[in-house]
């Protein structure tokens, strides 16, 4: 059975970053027209401040899936071997590690209970880990696998075709585009 490793944020849900962003800022954020890579640098030089703040708040309470996300896993998951891979640390700290790391164990529990607990996998390092296919809204995290997935997000929409093509990376808008490519790369 091939192993197909999934990234969480980003990927399986939004999270509520955003919004507490857009609440500590006072602004609303439209992050596809932001420049930056992480959205943590909307606050850079205020990190200590929103620290305070936001440390232990659950990135996660009330925050829904991505559309067809639950649908298209529990398919793919009577044909594949499927693994949440996804960190919990954030640089510069402005979240706590520990409570990130237990509100993104919950929320995956309750969203996907038909993924074994057992296949969470919480580390920051993905290039230790081989999967057959790789779904991740970074490069960084498709390095090794033999499919790889690219989920298109506003963090990786300036990376031209081209780019993905010499790195043999297929981009996916969205969960039924994902369901797609699997369909057809299992023909």
């Amino acid at each position: 059975m091939k192993t197909i490793m999934v990234d969480m944020d980003d990927v399986i849900t939004d999270g509520n970053f955003t919004n507490f962003l857009e609440e500590f800022l006072g602004e609303k954020i439209n992050v596809n027209d932001s420049k930056v890579y992480y959205r943590q640098e909307l606050i850079e030089g205020k990190e200590e401040e929103f620290k305070k703040i936001y440390q232990y708040k659950n990135l996660y309470e009330n925050a829904p899936l991505l559309d067809g996300c639950y649908e298209v896993l529990k398919r793919l998951n009577e044909k594949y071997d499927i693994y949440i891979v996804t960190s919990y640390i954030w640089g510069k700290d402005i979240i706590n590690p520990e409570e990130n790391l237990k509100n993104k164990f919950q929320y995956l529990k309750e969203k996907l209970p038909f993924i074994n607990p057992n296949k969470y996998i919480f580390t920051q390092n993905k290039k230790l880990l081989n999967f057959d296919i790789r779904i991740d809204d970074r490069i960084s995290g498709l390095e090794n696998g033999k499919i790889n997935l690219l989920f298109n997000s506003w963090s990786n929409n300036t990376i031209t075709e081209k780019e993905l093509k010499e790195k043999n990376i297929i981009r996916v808008k969205n969960w039924y585009d994902i369901e797609s490519v699997l369909n057809e790369l299992d023909k």
